[in-house]
């Protein structure tokens, strides 16, 4: 087993890695690199069936050439072939392309790390279970490593975090620590009320997190009991008051307060601005109302990289006004639901994972060739907004997002490494409470049975590229530039179909790598009619209508619509020229959404190949589209 040292030492042997070529990681658009793949998945396999030959060779053979050469072996084993085969098929006929570099255009897949790959590959052979280590040393350690990793990442100094199945689980876990932790007043108030004497309910709803974690280290022998009367028992759920989210909200966090026991009806959506990130006096205009009223503030999300438009919200705003509250006797517990946009906080570190002053950063980033171009790609509210991570008390971060690893693995890191005793279990035939062993993930975690691969594919995509500018900075920097070159493509785009000239409209410049835009008929003042102009088209360059495996052009879609967005996209439709009156007639705005992960489209010389190639198939599209609704009329 490796020691802590010598776990430090790799780790800082792996934080910085001049002249990366991310070109080498990659099985490519065309498999350029398949051969390398292949080479070392071989060579992986070769080393486990190695592993299992030399383990006590004395052993006699279970399997032996009786049973192979039997004809019921030899039919299994046609079957067996066979099921394969139509797996094969099915998978190739009916899956969709997210590798391909300048036809994709839609969902948050891309291309996967071949490091994260081979290691995924490679670890299922083993089937570790995660969730106990004398099941999977190799692997907990692992993921041990990449809790800490993703601690470091965010700017913790005592963090700690961990893999779970998606970031809908990790903003479960988020919730799950916010209820236990600000209800810990309360069960001390009952088991030891000297730890809190002379506090109003008022003040002990309204105490930070850190004066909690201290005073429950001043528990001693009664942590315990302290969190048995936690909201863990059912108490005073009500009490703990409302859960803030931005109408950028990912659905999960309904489902979070649902699970959780706090409740639908005490989540608060806060409006967005023109931009769509949390309109911060909006913010404190809530805050203080429930504050009026005597009704605490459980937490506030703050979304960075919201699903939709890729939005940053202002998170140093949102730390600035917590900071002025705290001085009125107000206090919230902070998650960053930053599952989508996490790992651009790369983006920001240097090789000594230090956080870059935003005047060094362009330089920083044209020494270590984050863009190929020298533009300012970063806005300076972005900036501030990942600066001010480290104040939050817990962050989601998806490595099958941005982490370009294979599903499933999001991420939850946590502020204060004390924090996870909160809601912590301890089950004796999995583990022992206080062993001398460096991870114990099962009891400080949402889930039970966890695949080892999982964390052996993070932990060798971060081992392989840096958590930091001159690696994973490297990845986010090109997917970004490349959203800016099909951003800035899209806004000069204009067709001529059946007659009518129709433009193309981008939603906003983006704050990381979303790109939103729609299809307008010129002229065209109904905006139900552009909604339906927008879907057809969608159907036509998805999943939809036709081969998957022949299609051009390929995107997703959403819908801004008034019960979870207000009037946020109003300023977008009347900037399409619709009214006020006409959007409250539509109620929503259909959109056609890409996510740009891909790795490629950085370079100049590859996107000014795919994009006449994008445009004509858009062209092409939205001739089916309007020959369809030519056929419905004259019918």
């Amino acid at each position: 087993m490796l020691n802590l040292q010598e776990v430090s030492d790799m780790e800082k042997s792996n934080r910085s890695l001049k002249d990366l070529d991310l070109n080498a990681l990659f099985i490519g658009d065309k498999a350029e690199n398949g051969q390398l793949y292949k080479d070392l998945l071989n060579k992986l396999v070769d080393e486990h069936l190695g592993w299992r030959k030399n383990y006590i060779p004395s052993d006699p053979n279970m399997i032996g050439p009786e049973d192979q050469n039997s004809p019921a072996f030899k039919k299994t084993v046609g079957h067996m072939k066979t099921v394969l085969d139509q797996l094969s098929e099915r998978i190739r006929t009916e899956s969709v392309p997210w590798h391909s570099a300048g036809r994709y255009w839609g969902h948050m897949n891309s291309e996967t790390l071949m490091p994260a790959l081979l290691a995924y590959n490679y670890a299922m052979l083993w089937n570790g279970n995660n969730v106990a280590y004398e099941s999977s040393p190799a692997t907990s350690q692992m993921e041990e490593e990449v809790g800490q990793e993703f601690a470091r990442l965010m700017g913790y100094d005592y963090g700690w975090g961990h893999i779970v199945a998606d970031g809908s689980l990790a903003n479960l876990e988020g919730l799950w620590y916010a209820r236990n932790i600000k209800s810990l007043p309360f069960a001390m108030k009952e088991v030891n009320p000297e730890l809190v004497a002379g506090k109003s309910d008022w003040e002990l709803l309204n105490m930070p997190t850190k004066e909690i974690m201290d005073l429950l280290e001043n528990a001693g022998s009664q942590i315990d009991e302290v969190k048995k009367r936690s909201a863990r028992s059912g108490k005073n759920l009500q009490r703990l008051g409302k859960w803030l989210v931005p109408q950028t909200k990912h659905y999960s966090w309904m489902k979070a307060a649902d699970i959780i026991g706090i409740g639908l009806d005490q989540v608060v959506p806060v409006p967005i601005d023109s931009n769509y990130r949390m309109d911060i006096q909006a913010l404190e205009s809530i805050i203080r109302k429930y504050a009026a009223e005597k009704t605490p503030i459980l937490g506030v999300v703050g979304v960075a990289g919201s699903t939709e438009e890729g939005a940053v919200d202002g998170i140093d705003k949102i730390v600035a006004l917590r900071q002025k509250l705290q001085k009125e006797g107000i206090y919230f517990y902070l998650h960053v639901d930053a599952a989508y946009g996490g790992y651009a906080r790369a983006l920001f570190l240097d090789e000594d994972d230090q956080f870059i002053p935003y005047k060094n950063l362009q330089k920083v980033h044209a020494e270590n060739h984050v863009f190929t171009e020298d533009k300012e790609y970063i806005k300076p509210e972005v900036y501030a907004a990942y600066k001010a991570f480290d104040q939050a008390e817990s962050i989601t971060i998806d490595p099958h997002k941005m982490g370009y690893v294979p599903y499933s693995a999001g991420g939850i890191v946590i502020q204060d490494i004390r924090m996870r005793d909160t809601i912590s279990y301890f089950a004796t035939y999995v583990f022992e409470k206080g062993a001398d062993i460096p991870a114990l993930l099962g009891a400080y975690i949402l889930e039970g049975s966890k695949a080892g691969a999982t964390a052996a594919s993070v932990w060798a995509a971060h081992h392989t590229l840096p958590l930091n500018v001159t690696g994973y900075g490297k990845l986010e920097g090109a997917s970004i530039e490349g959203a800016h070159r099909y951003y800035d493509f899209l806004k000069n785009l204009k067709f001529e179909v059946a007659g009518k000239r129709i433009s193309v409209h981008p939603l906003i410049s983006p704050d990381f790598n979303m790109v939103d835009y729609v299809l307008k008929e010129d002229g065209n003042d109904d905006l139900i009619e552009m909604n339906r102009l927008n879907h057809a088209f969608y159907e036509q360059a998805s999943y939809v209508k036709g081969s998957l495996y022949g299609k051009e052009y390929i995107v997703s879609h959403t819908d801004f619509a008034i019960p979870d967005y207000g009037d946020s996209p109003l300023a977008f439709a009347e900037s399409l020229g619709f009214s006020e009156v006409e959007w409250r007639h539509a109620g929503k705005v259909t959109i056609i959404r890409a996510s740009v992960m891909t790795p490629y489209m950085n370079q100049r010389e590859n996107f000014d190949y795919f994009a006449p190639r994008i445009k004509k198939a858009i062209q092409a599209d939205l001739e089916k589209v309007y020959a369809s609704v030519n056929q419905k009329e004259n019918v």
